[in-house]
């Protein structure tokens, strides 16, 4: 709808997980490389947890594509509120072998699958999403898929994904086993106010605004998008693409921060709160004022 308006070839702000708008942070580079490094080095457990909205199933994508390219074979469980026989016959079909009502006979195929693969020198992972839905039996479970071993090595790599409330349910007395075989840990942060304006730039170059990103967002709008986003990747995009409907609806070409405040309150987002950087904490005043009045009275 605004696409010829702002001169664009596609939709910048499209809240779907798509690779080809991957901006890459240092953490992000970070932990692409810690997962496909966990993958390729038999390492067994990877997890990779960041807040709502932070582009964990993003970096998942990408990862997935690396993979296909590498001729790895992979099982992407994306709803993981299911039993622990339809978790097996998930992973199980997500992998190509025919499906099966009995749990043993999944392991045994399973089984078989992965040591002929590793025959041939090809890998398989298994990525769960969402993996802070996970009950204490579906992780227990998934941890015992990682006794698919050889002498040498694991079988079966696993990537699990999920909220900040992972990292909690890992820390559990009661999954120390698994906590023990994790061997890498990465974290999505939301992004700094500068990430923000590379991040929008960056979304807008690649659909088509090459030289006009800075015209459409200038620098003092996307500093109100940051405060009203937090930095969070998810909600940039949520008010960007209400931000450009606005401005095609009013015929402007440019939005400004008080068309963002309008959006923000449609959106129903808190209004940014603003800290002088000249005003000290009150702890840090009432030690300013100490250590004045000592050398005032020469105790110091």
């Amino acid at each position: 709808m605004y696409k010829s308006h702002f001169g664009l070839k596609r939709n910048p702000f499209e809240i779907s997980p798509d690779p080809e708008f991957l901006f890459s942070t240092d953490a992000h580079r970070e932990a692409l490389a810690a997962m496909y490094y966990g993958i390729r080095r038999h390492s067994g457990f990877v997890v990779l947890t960041g807040e709502v909205g932070t582009g964990k199933t993003l970096i998942i994508r990408c990862l997935l594509e690396i993979l296909n390219k590498d001729q790895l074979a992979s099982a992407y469980v994306f709803n993981p509120k299911l039993s622990a026989l339809q978790l097996l016959q998930y992973i199980a079909g997500d992998l190509g072998l025919p499906p099966t009502r009995s749990k043993a006979e999944l392991l045994l195929k399973l089984n078989h699958y992965l040591i002929e693969r590793h025959r041939q020198d090809l890998q398989t992972v298994l990525i769960v999403d969402e993996a802070q839905l996970l009950q204490r039996d579906l992780l227990e479970e998934i941890r015992l898929l990682t006794n698919l071993e050889t002498s040498q090595q694991k079988l079966l790599q696993i990537v699990l994904a999920g909220q900040p409330e992972l990292e909690k349910k890992l820390d559990s007395k009661n999954l120390r086993q698994l906590k023990q075989r994790v061997t890498f840990r990465c974290n999505l942060a939301p992004f700094s106010a500068e990430d923000t304006a590379g991040y929008i730039r960056h979304r807008l170059t690649i659909a088509g605004a090459e030289g006009r990103a800075d015209t459409i967002f200038p620098e003092e709008t996307i500093e109100m998008i940051h405060g009203y986003a937090t930095g969070i990747p998810r909600l940039i995009n949520t008010i960007c693409n209400n931000a450009l409907i606005s401005g095609y609806a009013s015929h402007s070409q440019t939005i400004s921060p008080l068309l963002i405040s309008e959006v923000a309150a449609d959106l129903r987002l808190e209004r940014p709160t603003i800290k002088s950087p000249s005003a000290p904490k009150a702890s840090e005043k009432r030690q300013h004022e100490a250590e004045t009045e000592m050398k005032e009275r020469a105790i110091v």
